[in-house]
């Protein structure tokens, strides 16, 4: 008899899940897949092209309505779950009760809304799902418009970029001292910061908002040194939350996320959790590469096997706005490090490698990041690297020619 599997979100993580579950043991489940947006599983990353009108919604579909089908998965889209009874067994929606064996929570994120007056007028909106792409774009296709965006990390560069592209006046006010400091170094931000003001977005870094200002609408907002940007939209970007609200409330232990162990298993044995809710030996992750691996695990450990989730070295490999940025690993450099500095502002690119004990530990591209993965095989092996020290910096092209 086949047990009933019932999936809270609909996004990636849970998605990936069931490719690799359908894969290992097809038949062993039935599944029913609840989700709070009206639509299925697509990719999120995808939404900055969408809004930059390079690609369309359907190109960011990864799950469509026949893939569901053809799986027999019971899609229960734009209804979403109000209550886990763990004694029961069962999750509560707007139309009753829905019995499990397993149950995989997979809420993902949400946006963080900073506290400042102002931000529940209409025109502020965060950066997270397709409504938001859609109620942007409804702003940028009037002429002339300006926009304001809060942070300064991907999100926030990406919707910038997007919504200039659409002829929109734009505006970064980023609260650190440099644009992306999860990802970047201080020189490399100020490469990114002089590469986007090129473009003709405004950046203002160490920006503390104090308000939005506005009758109903946005029309500015003020930051703490009394500068003030007009706004006809202002795009909120600074960071996410794990979404735990539907864990807490079933008693499941949370701190930031909700603890799983190494097999992705909840404080619940019959609860799993996976993506950027969970939080697992104290990390939350919000990668694609560290959700994957643990939706393989929840996948293979649903169909019976042994797995566990064993956290590696992950990079971040990205395009922001058309200049390639690369991160791994310790990039900013402690104090027990060596850094190799190669830089040509002239061209805009930049590169510096983290050294420590003859191994290399980080590092962070700004222009070329060609040799972005090879830099992270050398980080996740921890090979010595002293005997191609001196050109190391150089690249592996160089290194293979000179050994």
């Amino acid at each position: 008899m086949r047990r009933k599997l019932v999936i809270v979100g609909a996004g990636m993580a849970s998605g990936r899940m069931l490719e690799r579950l359908f894969k290992v043991q097809p038949d062993a489940y039935d599944v029913t897949l609840f989700g709070a947006e009206p639509r299925g599983n697509y990719n999120r990353i995808m939404l900055s092209p969408v809004l930059a009108g390079e690609a369309t919604f359907d190109e960011t579909v990864i799950h469509d309505a026949p893939w569901y089908a053809a799986h027999g998965v019971v899609c229960r889209f734009g209804e979403t779950i109000t209550k886990i009874d763990r004694t029961a067994k069962t999750v509560h929606s707007r139309n009753g009760k829905t019995p499990y064996d397993r149950l995989v929570i997979a809420t993902g994120s949400a946006p963080f809304v900073i506290p400042v007056a102002g931000k529940e007028l209409q025109g502020v909106l965060s950066f997270r799902d397709f409504d938001d792409v859609n109620a942007m774009l409804a702003v940028a296709a009037r002429p002339g418009m300006k926009v304001v965006v809060l942070g300064g990390g991907l999100l926030g560069l990406e919707a910038a970029a997007g919504l200039q592209a659409r002829g929109m006046s734009v505006a970064v006010l980023h609260l650190m001292g440099h644009l992306m400091e999860r990802q970047l170094d201080p020189a490399a931000g100020r490469l990114l910061q002089r590469a986007l003001e090129a473009r003709g977005i405004d950046v203002h870094c160490n920006a503390q908002t104090t308000a939005i200002l506005g009758h109903k609408r946005a029309e500015a907002v003020l930051l703490d040194d009394g500068t003030i940007y007009p706004a006809d939209l202002v795009v909120m970007a600074t960071g996410i939350r794990p979404e735990t609200r539907i864990a807490t409330d079933a008693g499941l232990d949370v701190e930031r996320g909700i603890v799983v162990d190494d097999r992705m298993r909840t404080s619940d044995p019959n609860i799993y959790a996976v993506g950027e809710c969970v939080e697992h030996a104290g990390i939350c992750y919000g990668l694609v590469e560290p959700i994957y691996d643990m939706a393989a695990v929840v996948a293979r450990t649903l169909a019976g096997d042994k797995a566990a989730f064993r956290p590696a070295q992950f990079a971040t490999n990205l395009k922001v706005t058309g200049v390639n940025v690369f991160s791994a690993g310790d990039f900013l450099g402690a104090a027990d490090t060596e850094q190799l500095v190669l830089s040509d502002p002239g061209l805009g690119t930049y590169k510096k490698l983290v050294i420590k004990g003859g191994r290399l530990v980080g590092a962070v591209l700004f222009g070329d990041s060609a040799d972005g993965l090879w830099y992270l095989d050398l980080i996740r092996s921890g090979v010595s690297i002293e005997a191609f020290r001196q050109d190391l910096v150089f690249g592996r092209a160089f290194v293979s020619a000179a050994a």
